[in-house]
C-alpha cells in the first residue's frame, strides 16, 4: 500500500510557523519531504492539502506542492511498473534533482522566508552575504557536493585578506552558509554526510570581543557637559535615557511613546524579542522628559519616527538606522567636549550600565534588567565587566 499527500506539521517551529511537507507512505512506513516553506496554521486548507489565498505567496507554494506530488507519484508508478521494491525513503531520495542541489537556489528560498517574515534589516544583511559568496566563487551555481572544508577556508581567507573583514564578521558569513546548508539537508537537497561544519571540520566560534563602557566619573561628566548645540543636547538625552533604563537598545528608545509612561513607570514591548517590559522611571529621566519638545500631536518621545508607518518594517528599519547614525556622530563631538577619550555611540550606553553595575547587582536581577531570555546570556555579557576579582588576585601575587 502506498500514498502521497501534502502534510502540514502540527508542531510549530521557532517562528511559530508550521512547515509544509510531502508525506510518502510505502508499505505502511512514512517518510517526509520538507518543502522549505512554513505558514500559519489558519493559512492551511487541510481538506484540499493546499495553502489558502490569505498567504501572499499561496500560488507559488501550491505550485511547488503540486510539482512534488507529481514527482513522488511518478516514482511510485515506475516502481509498480518495473515491480521494484522502493521504500518511502528511497522514493524521497529520488525526488531530489540536481537543480534542487544548487546552493543559490536554496539560498533564494531562505531569503524569501526572511522577506515573508518582514525582517528587512536581516534580509539586507543576508542578501549581501550571499552576493559576496557568489562574487568569491565567480559563478552563479554551486552544488552542495562542491562545498567542503577547503572551499570554506578559501572563502575565509578571501574575506580576511581581500575584504579586510574582522574575524567576528567572517563568522557571521559562515553562519549564513551553514544556515542554507541546514535548510538544504532538511529539504533533502543536500546529504548530511557532506556537512562541512562542526567538530573536526570548520568550527563556528565567535572570537571574544572587547566591550568597554563608561565609568561613573565619565557619566557624571556627560550629565554636566556644557556648550552643546541643540542637536547635541537632543542626542545626549537619547543616550542618557538609554543608560538610565539599564541600557535599553536604541531601536526601543526611538520607539518609546509618551503614552508608555503610566504612574511613574515605563511600559513598552521590546523590539528585538517582543517581550513586555515594565520599569520604574528614575528621577533623572523625568528631567529629560521635561526637556523634550512635545505638542498635542506628538506620539513619540523622539521625533525621528513621527508620521512613520511602524507596520512598514523596511522603512522603519531604515529610519532607525539613519537616526542612530546621526546620534552617534553627535555623541562623538559630545565626548570630546566632556573630555572622554573612549568610543561613544548609542550602544555604549548598554555597555556603560554593565560596566558600572559590575558585581553590585545579583545576576538574576541583571537578567531582568537586561531582558535576557537566559541567565547564561547575562553571565557571558557581564563577564566583560567583572574585573575586581582578577585585579585583587594579581595584586596578591605581585605586591610583595
Amino acid at each position: 500500500m502506498s500514498s502521497v499527500s501534502p502534510f502540514l506539521v502540527k508542531r510549530p517551529n521557532s517562528k511559530n510557523l508550521h512547515p509544509i511537507s510531502i508525506r510518502i507512505i510505502k508499505d505502511r512506513k512514512p517518510s517526509y519531504l520538507y518543502l522549505g516553506q512554513a505558514i500559519k496554521l489558519n493559512q492551511w486548507d487541510s481538506k484540499n492539502g493546499r495553502v489558502k489565498n490569505s498567504h501572499p505567496d499561496y500560488l507559488e507554494i501550491n505550485q511547488l506542492i503540486i510539482s512534488k506530488l507529481s514527482k513522488a507519484n511518478k516514482s511510485l508508478l515506475n516502481a509498480e511498473i518495473k515491480e521494484e521494491h522502493l521504500s518511502s525513503k528511497k522514493i524521497k531520495k529520488q525526488m531530489v534533482s540536481n537543480n534542487e542541489s544548487d546552493f543559490f537556489k536554496v539560498a533564494k528560498a531562505y531569503l524569501k522566508n526572511i522577506e515573508n517574515r518582514k525582517k528587512f534589516h536581516q534580509l539586507d544583511i543576508e542578501t549581501r552575504r550571499v552576493e559576496v559568496f557568489k562574487e568569491f566563487l565567480k559563478k552563479d551555481k554551486l552544488f552542495f557536493t562542491e562545498i567542503n572544508i577547503e572551499l570554506i577556508m578559501e572563502f575565509e581567507n578571501f574575506l580576511l585578506s581581500k575584504r579586510n573583514l574582522s574575524r567576528r564578521t567572517v563568522i557571521n558569513y559562515m553562519i549564513t552558509i551553514r544556515t542554507v546548508f541546514n535548510l538544504a539537508i532538511t529539504n533533502c537537497s543536500a546529504d548530511v554526510k557532506l556537512y562541512p561544519f562542526g567538530k573536526g571540520k570548520y568550527p563556528i566560534k565567535f572570537p571574544e570581543t572587547q566591550k568597554i563602557g563608561l565609568n561613573m566619573a565619565e557619566i557624571t561628566a556627560l550629565e554636566n557637559v556644557e556648550d552643546l548645540t541643540k542637536a547635541q543636547e537632543y542626542a545626549l538625552s537619547a543616550w542618557l535615557l538609554s543608560f538610565y533604563f539599564a541600557g535599553i537598545r536604541v531601536s526601543d528608545v526611538l520607539q518609546l511613546k509618551w503614552k508608555d509612561f503610566i504612574d511613574d513607570r515605563l511600559y513598552y514591548r521590546m523590539d528585538k524579542n517582543s517581550k513586555l517590559v515594565s520599569l520604574k522611571v528614575p528621577d533623572k529621566v523625568f528631567k529629560i522628559l521635561n526637556k523634550l519638545e512635545r505638542n498635542d500631536d506628538s506620539v513619540f518621545l523622539f521625533k525621528e519616527l513621527e508620521g512613520v508607518d511602524i507596520n512598514d518594517n523596511r522603512f522603519l528599519r531604515t529610519r532607525i538606522k539613519t537616526a542612530t547614525r546621526n546620534f552617534n556622530r553627535r555623541l562623538e563631538l559630545i565626548a570630546e567636549k566632556a573630555g572622554i577619550d573612549k568610543k561613544m555611540s548609542m550602544h555604549i550606553a548598554r555597555h556603560s550600565f554593565g560596566n558600572i553595575s559590575g558585581d553590585k547587582i545579583p545576576i538574576q536581577m541583571l537578567q531582568r534588567l537586561y531582558r535576557h531570555s537566559s541567565v547564561t546570556t547575562t553571565i557571558m555579557y557581564q563577564s566583560n565587566f567583572l574585573q575586581k576579582d582578577t585585579d585583587e588576585a594579581l595584586d596578591k601575587v605581585i605586591n610583595f
